[in-house]
């Protein structure tokens, strides 16, 4: 196990196995998005279902690697009925960049591949924009305020465009993830947006009101969950060196309220305030889930 190993060998060893572990399914990924270019509706279903799958053993082979190589202790506790071939709408926490890799960890083939909102300037990573793009993954642009004052209809296009991506989701088997925060969690950010909790930020209800919208009532339920760094937060860089010792997951299952569906956040005052209060109830449970693992210090 590379955890006898120094930090930075650890993490130079697990770069190269990460990076040849993507390299080797990107090929025959890429070999099905070409497929995905033929105009056939049917055909570009099926090559997205190929890649689902071919992503999943991706990700499997990632959790082998880690699991393999490094030593972190995992407690995941799932209160939830899980299926691969249901509609969910995942909502979590956000600290760092190994929130990704968590959910990955934590659901591990229980449900459909994610699908999460991405910047738009992602689509240029290497070897992993084509596939976000090819696997329907909704890209959202970000606009500064002089932008949006300058342009209020600016303000909505996310809106608009997470309604259009959940729309295309519909009748298949999919994993809709939104860190309501929009941002991961620091202090600073905490402090200047006064947010009234203690280890979140201020949640954003508007994407996952109009996702709950587009998706429809095919959707089975909303999975809520909890991530907990009992030795903070740390970097990609860090867990690839082993220093991410201990992780704490709690996954929750909620049903969605049939109103949802057919509500308009947008332009329904009284039912707005109702899906924020909804939200805000979700997000002082975690809240407090997040302080009482961490009083317990473990």
């Amino acid at each position: 196990m590379l955890h006898i190993l120094p930090a930075p060998l650890c993490g130079v060893l697990m770069s190269v196995a990460f990076v040849g572990n993507l390299v080797f399914w990107a090929i025959p990924v890429y070999a099905v998005i070409i497929v995905k270019l033929v105009p056939l509706a049917r055909l570009q279903r099926a090559a997205t279902r190929w890649m689902h799958r071919l992503c999943e053993y991706w990700v499997r082979g990632n959790i082998l690697i880690s699991e393999t190589l490094l030593r972190t202790d995992w407690d995941i506790e799932i209160d939830a009925v899980l299926a691969k071939d249901k509609q969910y709408l995942v909502i979590v926490n956000h600290q760092s960049w190994n929130d990704i890799y968590v959910l990955m960890r934590a659901f591990d083939g229980r449900i459909p591949f994610f699908k999460f909102f991405i910047k738009q300037e992602l689509i240029w990573v290497p070897i992993l924009g084509p596939v976000w793009w090819a696997l329907d993954y909704p890209f959202m642009k970000r606009y500064s305020k002089a932008q949006i004052a300058a342009n209020p209809e600016l303000a909505g296009e996310d809106l608009e465009t997470a309604k259009a991506a959940c729309a295309k989701y519909r009748g298949l088997p999919v994993a809709v993830l939104n860190f309501l925060e929009g941002t991961r969690f620091t202090a600073a950010k905490q402090s200047a947006q006064k947010s009234p909790y203690r280890h979140l930020l201020k949640p954003k209800s508007g994407g996952l009101a109009f996702a709950i919208s587009a998706l429809g009532p095919e959707l089975d339920s909303l999975l809520d969950v909890s991530i907990v760094y009992p030795t903070g937060a740390k970097g990609f860089w860090d867990f690839m060196c082993g220093r991410m010792q201990q992780v704490v997951v709690r996954i929750e299952q909620h049903p969605i309220p049939d109103e949802f569906f057919s509500k308009d956040y947008r332009d329904d005052p009284e039912f707005r305030e109702r899906f924020q209060d909804w939200v805000g109830t979700l997000w002082t449970r975690k809240d407090d889930y997040l302080d009482a693992v961490k009083a317990r210090g473990l």
